[in-house]
């Protein structure tokens, strides 16, 4: 095929305290430039990256106060006239020329519509709908996302291409105990902790989470065991989601450089939320050695494979009976975390970075 430019809108990448989309964005992107390939990647940006960021790549920064992608973003794209654009964590501009791929995360909105503030839901409705309807090719995270998109806007399957995305590689179990109790210092973190990591929000589950903490700690009679909730306060956070409930810990948001440590710190994941799209915290646990709960809905069975201990996220009773289980039988632990390892190792950025060329290709073919 003919050498391609691909205009990438790189702007979530510049964000201080990255979540999962903005992560994904960062890591495909990076693994896009570093394949051999004859196409010129060009990384558009809101604001101004730090010089390592994406060393050596071909960038354009076009500063704009509101509404950048729809402006700012648009108007360069109408300038440069790419043979095809690729947005991998955020909405397609309104009006733009030329075949686009975009990637849609998940549609837990549209499942649990009162998880979200009513502007935020209605956005996300627009934006997704907009999406799926002006891009030639649409990437889907999982098998799930990939049905609901199918389902819920009435797109037909052969314009959805399924990329699973990576994990990162650099995670790994850290062993020092020098190490880890730096971490544990530098967060408040107690002895010993059942984790959670992700945005604290109501589609997150943490009401349910934190009760069958709860319950499972007085079926104890007491433990030292504590329940850390790593991660930003999100949308709708609620204070009373953890009152009243010894043990827990908030320490907000965790640099990446503490990350591995604080997985390899914890007895397990305790990750049963509603709706996930992907679910990296299954993936990033399982490669530094931590055993994982989660549910055993949406994408999660999906992605955790047989290396987690599954369960329904709406049952707080199953969750703490999860937690007794996965604390108290060694010999499962042990059975998951040799699991993990072996599921964690099947999904690479450098493969989803090769797929999603391939719909790029796909979608910039005068017959697409």
């Amino acid at each position: 095929m003919r050498p391609l430019t691909i205009a990438v809108d790189a702007s979530r990448t510049t964000t201080a305290q990255r979540t999962g989309t903005e992560n994904y964005a960062l890591q495909l992107i990076r693994a896009m430039l570093a394949l051999d390939t004859p196409h010129r990647l060009v990384l558009y940006f809101r604001d101004q990256p730090p010089g390592d960021l994406f060393p050596d790549a071909d960038q354009r920064v076009i500063p704009w106060p509101r509404l950048w992608t729809h402006v700012r973003f648009a108007a360069a794209l109408w300038r440069d006239r790419p043979d095809v654009t690729f947005v991998p964590s955020h909405v397609l501009p309104v009006s733009f020329p030329g075949p686009a791929v975009v990637t849609v995360h998940d549609l837990g909105y549209v499942y649990f519509p009162g998880a979200h503030p009513g502007l935020s839901r209605r956005y996300l409705d627009w934006s997704t709908r907009h999406n799926v309807r002006r891009a030639t090719r649409i990437l889907a995270d999982s098998l799930a996302t990939a049905n609901d998109i199918a389902a819920h806007y009435h797109i037909p399957d052969s314009k959805i291409t399924l990329v699973y995305p990576g994990v990162d590689e650099a995670l790994a179990p850290v062993r020092d105990p020098a190490v880890l109790a730096a971490v544990r210092a530098r967060y408040g973190l107690p002895g010993r902790y059942l984790l959670f990591v992700g945005t604290l929000q109501p589609r997150k589950n943490i009401a349910r989470i934190v009760q069958a903490y709860g319950r499972w700690r007085a079926a104890q009679g007491g433990t030292d065991v504590g329940l850390v909730l790593a991660g930003p306060q999100g949308w709708l956070y609620d204070p009373r989601w953890t009152e009243g409930v010894h043990g827990v810990v908030l320490p907000g948001y965790v640099d990446d450089a503490d990350v591995a440590a604080l997985y390899s710190g914890a007895e397990a994941l305790v990750f049963p939320t509603l709706h996930e799209g992907f679910g990296f915290p299954v993936l990033e646990a399982m490669r530094c050695g931590t055993p994982v709960i989660t549910s055993a809905t949406s994408s999660l069975p999906e992605v955790a494979g047989p290396a987690a201990l599954l369960v329904n996220p709406r049952d707080v009773g199953a969750i703490a009976a999860g937690i007794e289980q996965i604390v108290a039988d060694s010999a499962l632990r042990d059975s998951l975390i040799a699991r993990g390892f072996v599921q964690a190792g099947r999904f690479t950025w450098q493969r989803a970075a090769e797929q999603a060329i391939e719909a790029l290709e796909m979608a910039a073919r005068p017959s697409s």
